[in-house]
């Protein structure tokens, strides 16, 4: 009875150490973004290209004989719910990287915490230079906003012809002001004359205060850049109050619901972003087809750059051949990759140099008008 119980308990042993040496099965990789909230459609373009990239990296064998899954969650748009959930999926869940997030002021929230951990964050589409400037461990996978305002800018002043701007944007949003400011900025070292200057609380719907003040300047373009939902209603109020001019905005413009809330108003409207799906690029009509098959809608450029992130992510864990957050930091950093949305390579602050896009909006679709480069 000795002998066998020895030879069970030696088995025991064998079969533990051969569990500890085979680690876990998949690759955790967690995903934030907000599917709830104000910027809902930003979200789910998002989550939905994150795992349409997951599922053809697994298609294919996974990364480093593992398959990967995504741990996603829900930041709602807010700051202070971002810092939970970047949190629990380090510390509770044990992810590796996160993808996200979205929004520039939930980023500058989570990224602190990803730091502070040591895991790589790439974030998808939040523009403000801030973010990346939190730490080593945080990347992005957009242009900043001091080149996306200065393409606004350029846009208004040489293409437009408009000599004077009144730009209006959301006072509590780090996006929105940064834009605002790097247009402000350009708009006068070009020779334009900026109007007038109106911030908003968050949250507000009335912005006829504001409007009336800019629309009496006589401005000869608007400058608008904040989110979908503020710009339908800002196009709308404007357009009540007899400013007949056009309307330029940044990348936050990207949603089908700017056309369904701001309907005629937003017609011969512009806004700067990071793809356009009339791209001929065989990288970028691939994927347009591929999303379009699986979630039956056009991808925007928030899909576009969520779907490029993941990619980046994988292949940094992959060129890295371990999963530390140390080794994957050094991986990314050494990015030379083509996407959809152009070539990355890092810069020194770990953020992407890249081409922008002008878009109108034209017959309730978007229209793909320039692209300018860094």
């Amino acid at each position: 009875m000795k002998v066998y119980a020895k030879i069970a308990a030696i088995g025991a042993m064998v079969l533990g150490l051969a569990a500890c040496s085979s680690g876990p099965k998949e690759i955790l990789i967690g995903g934030v973004g907000p599917v709830t909230g104000a910027a809902a459609t930003f979200g789910v373009s998002t989550k939905n290209a994150y795992e349409m990239a997951i599922a053809e990296w697994n298609a294919k064998g996974g990364v480093l004989g593992k398959q990967i899954k995504l741990d996603f969650a829900d930041d709602k748009g807010d700051p202070t719910e971002g810092a939970t959930v970047y949190t629990k999926l380090i510390q509770q869940d044990k992810v590796v990287a996160i993808v996200g997030t979205v929004m520039s002021k939930v980023s500058l929230a989570g990224a602190p915490i990803c730091q502070a951990a040591g895991i790589p964050m790439i974030s998808p589409t939040s523009t403000n230079p801030k973010v990346t400037q939190v730490g080593d461990y945080i990347f992005r996978a957009c242009f900043i906003d001091p080149f996306q305002g200065t393409v606004g800018a350029q846009f208004s002043y040489n293409t437009l012809n408009a000599k004077k701007a009144g730009v209006l944007f959301d006072n509590g949003n780090d996006y929105d002001k940064g834009l605002a400011e790097y247009f402000q900025a350009e708009y006068t070292k070009l020779g334009g004359t900026v109007v007038d200057y109106e911030g908003y609380s968050t949250g507000a719907t009335d912005f006829k205060a504001q409007l009336t003040k800019i629309v009496a300047q006589k401005p000869d373009v608007l400058y608008s850049p904040n989110y979908y939902q503020d710009d339908a209603l800002i196009a709308k109020q404007a357009r009540e109050l007899g400013f007949k001019g056009p309307i330029v905005g940044g990348d936050g413009w990207d949603s089908p619901d700017l056309v369904k809330i701001g309907g005629s108003a937003v017609e011969n409207c512009y806004f700067t972003n990071h793809y356009s799906k009339d791209d001929t690029r065989p990288i970028v009509q691939d994927f347009v087809k591929k999303y379009q098959a699986k979630y039956g809608e056009v991808p925007d450029a928030l899909a576009a750059l969520g779907y490029d992130a993941m990619n980046i992510m994988l292949d940094a864990i992959k060129r890295a051949g371990k999963t530390d957050g140390a080794s994957i930091r050094d991986a990314l950093k050494a990015t030379d990759l083509a996407v959809v949305s152009g070539q990355v390579k890092f810069d020194a602050n770990r953020d992407p140099i890249k081409s922008a896009v002008v878009i109108a909006i034209q017959n309730g679709q978007q229209v793909y008008k320039t692209t300018v480069n860094p």
